[in-house]
């Protein structure tokens, strides 16, 4: 962002220069000579030549004479740049234009966050905690369109105002997410467009790729996400290619789609230089695909016909299908004259069954991500590992959730109860100690997702070796002195491969976390000792993060007894190396002689 920062008084010279260090892509300009400035004739004069010149313009002095040197430029909401006024003391930082487009309000709050300053912004929406109709879509890369005879700053005035609203959500993605999340009390959600009576709301928001005719007599913004993928089919030279484009997008709204909603193109590998398909590569990203990758996807419409000239029984609904990673094909095949074409939405937009595997962190509630507490929140079934994942971090779950312990059950029981869950098109959250990706056991219930074709995604946690480091006060990567840390267990029920035994890990004398050992701990006592000194230090850390956390600090050489003396067990870990507890070692990164990016 190009900022303008436009010091009226002197008196406010040191904020500017505090803005000026954390914009970097700023200039300060000023009528008096002073260093570090640019010096301009006047205000009016500079404004007149460079208002839209830049992307933002910070006014540090008198609000009355930042409002009468911008009034004369004042266009267009749309156009012009965000303007913030801060007092000369630095105490307050107001949004005067361009609040949500421009970004003013955002911008607003970073400024007073920069000076400790109060932000003052008087945006309606923002007062009351609603939503920003005018720069949802943006934020969460929708298009936004009001419907027919009516404009957005109507569906505004009436959403701000607390009108009857009722919100379609018929795809989801982050953005529904967070809608769901923080909806006003005077919105109705609705995933279903017919499940809506039209008469009994004044304003309908829809976040959706579909045109729903039946709204047209109310006021309606729609929030248009690309979440569809279009498959084609052409003949050779299919032309008039200009006529061919004009029937494609006739078909599209024959089918109810709106052709905004279309992400990317896809077809065989052999129509590469058709024109029609490089005309569509001016608007879309094209995806290709070879005859071996299409002929391998189940179809609705197979062709005998397609599949001797091309290699596939299908171009158009398999290449969709392809480019939507898999999702629902809402569109078959539809011949035209010299091409077919099929839709697929994309598979993380459908609602349908869901698995989020969630990492809980160590055992602190309070140390879940936020987008980890935020799924929690969400989920429909909360299947949580009993033994290591304190039962606290559940309590957030929404009334009617199903919140069971797979403590106690098989691998095969959890996943049934998984899948009945998913086939009701319910969203799942699997929750994990730490990260799930670190001892997570969750290799093999991927196995079970990926062969019953079941969606899910990984958000990660803070794992029990951070915590560790959290809790020791520790670095465990010290400049010139220990710069790899290894994860690591002892070899119990569990075998170890031969390449990584303790033994042959420890000549390293990394920073090393050895995780589900403390039962085994006279033999890897005995193993690091083939490699560590006697005396390095070492840390038994318990239950970090829990209400009971204990750690215990030695030297390897009395590593067993710390373990066995404390009476400590599962959900152990055991730290060594030279970096618990060192102060020794100074990082280049802040040194005055180290120049980069940021400090030039």
């Amino acid at each position: 962002m190009k900022i303008a920062i436009i010091l009226i008084s002197e008196a406010g010279r040191s904020q500017a220069l505090t803005l000026q260090r954390e914009f970097l892509d700023s200039t300060i300009y000023t009528t008096t000579d002073a260093e570090g400035c640019c010096t301009i004739p006047s205000i009016p004069a500079f404004l007149e030549e460079s208002f839209n010149r830049f992307d933002a313009h910070l006014f540090i002095g008198a609000m009355g004479i930042c409002v009468r040197s911008i009034a004369p430029h004042i266009r267009d909401k749309h156009t012009d740049p965000a303007v913030v006024c801060i007092d000369s003391t630095g105490r307050y930082a107001i949004s005067v234009l361009s609040g949500h487009i421009g970004g003013a309000n955002e911008l607003t709050t970073h400024v007073a966050h920069i000076l400790g300053a109060e932000a003052v912004v008087t945006t309606q929406s923002d007062r009351t905690g609603l939503w920003a109709l005018d720069t949802l879509g943006e934020t969460f890369g929708w298009q936004t369109v009001a419907s027919e005879n009516h404009t957005v700053n109507e569906a505004i005035s009436l959403f701000v105002n607390q009108a009857p609203t009722a919100l379609l959500l018929d795809i989801r993605d982050e953005g529904t997410a967070y809608l769901e999340r923080t909806c006003p009390s005077h919105v109705n959600i609705f995933y279903r467009s017919e499940e809506i009576r039209p008469e009994e709301y004044s304003l309908i928001l829809q976040v959706t790729p579909f045109l729903h005719d039946h709204f047209v007599r109310t006021v309606s913004l729609l929030f248009i996400p690309k979440v569809l993928h279009l498959g084609v089919g052409l003949a050779h030279q299919a032309g008039p290619h200009d006529e061919v484009m004009q029937n494609l997008i006739s078909s599209l709204f024959e089918a109810k789609i709106i052709p905004i909603a279309i992400k990317d193109i896809a077809t065989i590998e052999e129509k590469r230089d058709e024109p029609v398909l490089k005309t569509l590569g001016e608007s879309y990203p094209i995806h290709l695909y070879t005859s071996d990758q299409l002929k391998v996807i189940d179809v609705p419409t197979p062709s005998e016909v397609v599949s001797k000239h091309m290699g596939t029984a299908s171009v158009c609904e398999a290449a969709a299908i392809l480019a939507s990673g898999h999702g629902p094909l809402l569109v078959q095949k539809k011949k035209g004259s010299n091409y077919t074409l099929a839709v697929a939405l994309n598979a993380t937009a459908a609602r349908q069954g869901h698995i989020e595997i969630v990492g809980a962190g160590p055992g602190d509630p309070d140390l879940i991500s936020v987008k980890g507490r935020q799924m929690l929140e969400a989920a429909d079934l909360i299947l949580y590992a009993g033994s290591l994942v304190p039962r606290e971090l559940t309590a957030c779950a929404k009334p009617g959730a199903i919140v069971r312990s797979s403590a106690s059950m098989t691998l095969e029981e959890q996943f049934e109860l998984m899948k009945q869950s998913y086939d009701r098109g319910e969203f799942i959250v699997r929750l994990h100690t730490g990260d799930p990706c670190i001892y997570g056991a969750i290799q093999e219930q991927m196995n079970f997702f990926d062969r019953y074709g079941m969606r899910y995604h990984i958000t990660p946690g803070i794992s029990s070796f951070q915590a560790a480091a959290a809790a020791l006060q520790s670095q465990f990567t010290i400049p010139e002195r220990v710069q790899s840390i290894i994860l690591t267990r002892g070899e119990g029920r569990t075998k170890m491969p031969e390449r990584e035994q303790l033994h042959l890990l420890a000549r390293s004398q990394s920073t090393m976390c050895i995780f589900l050992s403390a039962g085994i701990v006279d033999e890897v006592q005995q193993e690091l000792l083939l490699e560590y000194p006697p005396t390095t230090p070492v840390a038994a850390c318990y239950h970090l993060t829990w209400k009971d956390e204990r750690i215990y600090r030695g030297e390897l050489k009395d590593l067993a007894s710390l373990v066995k003396d404390n009476n400590l067990t599962l959900t152990t870990m055991i730290v060594i190396g030279e970096a618990i507890g060192n102060r020794a070692g100074l990082s280049r990164l802040y040194s005055h002689e180290f120049k980069h990016l940021f400090r030039t």
